[in-house]
């Protein structure tokens, strides 16, 4: 898949826009970015997990931010100490969330001799379990200071290298981002670079909405299609965030590839809660085609049975969270989405599913989860 654009990490949900999924999905909008990153574990243990109230806080961060057409990536810092354990709870979580792409975040851990076979080991688990799904490595900026650093081992197996361009204590922005795509393209193993640069302060540094303006600058002139920046939950807070604003408005000269109906599995599950077949039905073409394991129906009259069946019998009452919206098609119309129910008789999660769309209606669906037909 790929990316494109402006990308923002997330770090704890919490504190990005009070962990409301709807306004970080209507920020993002706004600035014009084209993904975001959330962090999904910290070596081998899930994150973004409120504990207190055995909460996942990530489902509906990544169905708001897809109902806005953005890419969902999921980073994950390592430590090497497990590296078998690490890549187990990476591709669980990668297949949860259904995500776009996962991001490795490997730093002083595994800067010391003899880290070599714990990266080999994770990235070759890591890659046997997601063979499909982008993966990126983001770490130091300037390999020459970090020589012993296993970089070929870890993208051996890595689609794109993220170095953190993070300029704290000076002010040379474009200058930095200019030598640190010119060393990780003197690696043994070279990627595509997209650079992460620092939105948000360390130490008493700051940096200046000038930085970014010259950070992005470079990006450009550079050909770097994609960048990000760390962090959101302190960059866009209070009244006044200059830095955000500065990033926001900065017009990306590539256009990025918007779906041409990026709302309306979203507004499916809206449906769906509703219990309204009535509502449901608003959606499909009035020859859609619907598929289930036990059969293959068509027309109004027919899928309307099928959901009036679905809600009095199947799924009573339910709550319906959407986990995952990829699209595989150049025209944006076919999505295979995944989503959990919890309903008065059942709960479910997990439930994979293909919509093909027509006209902006459901004109195709296929529903694969067994309990369905």
């Amino acid at each position: 898949m790929t990316l494109t654009g402006k990308g923002f990490f997330i770090w704890k949900i919490k504190s990005c826009e009070s962990g409301n999924a709807t306004s970080i999905a209507s920020v993002a909008q706004s600035a014009s970015l084209s993904h975001a990153l959330i962090k999904i574990a910290d070596g081998a243990y899930v994150y973004n997990y409120d504990s207190s109230t055995n909460t996942d806080l990530i489902p509906p961060v990544v169905a708001a931010l897809r109902a806005k057409g953005l890419q969902v990536w999921g980073w994950h810092y390592i430590y090497g100490s497990a590296p078998t354990s690490e890549a187990q709870i990476a591709i669980s979580q990668a297949k949860k969330y259904n995500l776009d792409g996962y991001v490795i975040d490997a730093e002083g851990e595994f800067d010391k001799p003899g880290m070599s076979n714990a990266a080999t080991t994770f990235v070759n688990a890591l890659r046997a379990g997601l063979p499909n799904t982008p993966i990126a490595l983001s770490s130091y900026r300037y390999p020459s200071l970090h020589a012993n650093f296993p970089w070929a081992s870890f993208l051996a197996k890595c689609d794109f290298n993220m170095p953190q361009v993070y300029w704290v204590g000076a002010h040379n922005a474009g200058a930095q981002l200019t030598r640190c795509v010119q060393e990780l393209q003197s690696l043994s193993v070279v990627r595509p670079v997209i650079p992460t640069g620092s939105a948000v302060g360390e130490s008493g540094w700051e940096p200046t909405p000038s930085d970014l303006t010259d950070f992005m600058n470079t990006a450009v002139s550079l050909n770097l299609k994609t960048i990000n920046f760390w962090e959101w939950g302190e960059c866009h807070t209070g009244t006044s965030h200059p830095n955000w604003d500065t990033i926001a408005n900065f017009k990306w000269p590539w256009s990025t590839s918007t779906p041409t109906t990026p709302d309306l599995i979203q507004s499916y599950i809206t449906a769906l809660n509703s219990h309204s077949v009535d509502q449901v039905m608003k959606l499909y073409n009035p020859q859609a085609v619907h598929i289930t394991a036990k059969e293959t129906i068509q027309g109004t009259d027919a899928i309307k049975a099928w959901y009036t069946n679905f809600f009095n019998k199947v799924l009573i009452g339910a709550t319906y969270t959407l986990l995952g919206d990829t699209v595989d098609s150049s025209a944006n119309t076919i999505h295979h989405i995944s989503w959990s129910g919890a309903a008065t008789n059942r709960a479910v999660s997990n439930v994979s599913e293909t919509i093909g769309i027509l006209n902006n209606l459901i004109a195709y669906h296929y529903s694969g989860f067994p309990m369905l037909s």
